[in-house]
């Protein structure tokens, strides 16, 4: 059995790689299913694929340095428009066993400063993507 242990995923927002700063990285791809059961079907249930859609889900360690992330992060916030981003399974060079995903994704929330007396700073944000996600191995 072939099983890959995540140590040095790599993930970049607006061209930066924040690697360094995030703990757990999520791309889900969905696709709607349109049913398209007939009485042809034989009583059993069939569908197509519709629209897809796509969502990134990052768990961030904070910081305020000047043009760090915090700051990066709000920007894009209050800009309301989607930025780049990429992520693969390792930081190496991207190959056909280390794939990169990229696209767009609209920060629709941010919480900069969130925890209790003692904790890390950090939270987990989920934002959608914007436009197609691409799978890429070169």
């Amino acid at each position: 059995m072939t099983a890959m242990v995540l140590k040095a995923a790599y993930a970049a927002l607006a061209t930066v790689n924040y690697s360094a700063q995030i703990k757990k990285a999520e791309l889900k791809a969905e696709v709607e299913d349109k049913d398209v059961t007939t009485f042809a079907s034989l009583g059993w249930m069939e569908y197509k694929g519709g629209l897809f859609k796509a969502g990134l889900s990052l768990s961030f360690l904070n910081d305020y340095t000047d043009n760090g992330l915090d700051e990066a992060m709000w920007t894009a916030f209050l800009a309301g428009d989607p930025i780049a981003f990429e992520v693969r399974a390792a930081n190496a060079t991207v190959t056909a066993s280390n794939p990169k995903w990229t696209g767009l994704v609209l920060v629709k929330e941010w919480s900069p400063l969130s925890g209790s007396v003692g904790d890390v700073a950090g939270h987990d944000v989920s934002w959608p993507t914007s436009g197609v996600v691409t799978r890429g191995v070169s």
